[in-house]
């Protein structure tokens, strides 16, 4: 496998609760299921770890252990919209990035950058100083496995480069196995078994860890020791979410404005329904005639995440018709922000109909009525050898919707959300 680094946005559920309570910040805090004593402990700061709050725990039994912690709920949606912007964020430093769902680790190829980077430790400076100007504190160590680049980077305080893959498995053994992503019950009952870090559990014997624990432990044993192939798998890189057009005369007319706004708007809802996202605000900038560059955008927000075409013009259409614009608009600028969809909102955009093949099939029937039956005809494949021998015309009885390119990944994007 070739260089690949791990980003760590630690705890990343946990960042978003502090950015939401800043004077939580100090004390022991903690990410629990729901804010009831029965509610499960998902992730700890530094603070509720050292007075023994881990996660698994109970939020009563993580109580008695330290009465000043605070503990709150960060919904999974929310933990999405982070994590997608992350993802954005980190693709601008490298073309393959992996993202591990929701926990805030990120894989990062970390091939071919010599040209653009004077070091692997200048490019992980300018990844944590990008995430920190959003909000995220990011630790970025670079190496030569998944396994050892994510303890590392789980364990690490500040960035990290290794030179060999010696190096990386001797720096990696001494990692504390409750610093990791693993079951609660597998850490604790390995705690009670004394063993503490990754060193001491690679001392079990491999077989003996899949008869007793499982599949799990046993691949994270395969996976520690080296011994699991795993390479990394990076997401598709996609388009952002933003569509331009040059108009070839300035145009002022609202109705012709909202108009261009519907042509970009169509491209940005496919887009986003191959993301399984819905579009949670639209924002559109317009540059005058004579104008330097853009006006200031125009941000739109639906009540909720929406992929209503007519909803969204109609907002556009209320926003335009209170815009003074002074002189003719020679360029349209639009930008989606998206949001988890729901599986009833990807279905009804996959099986919206794109045009009335009726009243198209109504006006065939005209014209064939006036001009013959083969005034209207349509050309089939058919096997041959010289190129006017590969097709023939046939009358057309009936228009009928095309297959569109897209409908495997809506169906993909589907799939996904009635997993949520």
């Amino acid at each position: 496998m070739g260089p690949l680094a791990c980003a760590n946005v630690a705890a990343l559920p946990l960042q978003l609760l502090l950015r939401r309570h800043a004077d939580w910040r100090d004390l022991p805090a903690a990410v629990v299921s729901e804010d009831k004593p029965q509610g499960t402990v998902l992730w700890t700061n530094e603070r509720a770890r050292r007075a023994g709050v881990l996660p698994g725990h109970s939020y009563a039994a993580a109580l008695s252990l330290e009465r000043e912690l605070r503990a709150g709920v960060v919904a999974g949606e929310e933990v999405d919209r982070a994590a997608a912007l992350l993802l954005d964020r980190l693709w601008r430093f490298t073309p393959e990035v992996e993202a591990a769902l929701g926990c805030g680790v990120f894989w990062l190829g970390a091939a071919g950058l010599g040209g653009l980077y004077p070091s692997l430790e200048r490019w992980a400076r300018e990844i944590c100083a990008d995430l920190r100007a959003q909000g995220f504190e990011c630790v970025v160590v670079a190496g030569f496995s998944r396994f050892g680049t994510y303890a590392l980077a789980k364990s690490a305080r500040a960035n990290r480069v290794l030179r060999s893959p010696g190096e990386e498995r001797a720096a990696a053994a001494g990692v504390p196995l409750a610093l990791l992503d693993i079951a609660p019950d597998l850490r604790d009952v390995l705690a009670k078994l004394g063993i503490a870090t990754i060193e001491g559990f690679l001392r079990l014997p491999a077989g003996g860890l899949l008869a007793r624990f499982g599949h799990e432990a046993h691949r994270l044993h395969q996976l520690a020791a080296g011994e699991a192939w795993d390479p990394l798998a990076p997401r598709p890189l996609l388009d952002p979410l933003e569509r331009s057009v040059l108009l070839d005369e300035p145009v002022a007319e609202t109705t012709r404005l909202l108009f261009v706004v519907k042509q970009l708007l169509h491209p940005l809802l496919e887009a986003l329904v191959v993301r399984g996202a819905a579009l949670a605000a639209l924002l559109f900038s317009l540059r005058l005639e004579r104008a330097v560059g853009f006006g200031a955008p125009q941000r739109l927000e639906p009540a909720v995440p929406t992929l209503d075409t007519l909803l969204i013009l109609d907002l556009v259409r209320l926003r335009l018709e209170t815009l003074a614009l002074g002189a003719g608009v020679i360029e349209v600028h639009v930008e989606a922000e998206a949001a988890p969809a729901t599986r009833e909102q990807l279905q009804i955009f996959a099986e919206e109909p794109r045009r009335d093949l009726a009243a198209a099939n109504r006006a065939l029937a005209r014209l064939r009525a006036e001009l013959g039956e083969d005034a209207v005809l349509h050309a089939v494949l058919r096997p041959g050898h010289l190129p006017e021998s590969k097709f023939a015309w046939q009358p057309l009885a009936e228009i009928r919707a095309p297959r569109v390119p897209q409908l495997p990944a809506i169906a993909s994007a589907i799939a996904g959300a009635a997993s949520l």
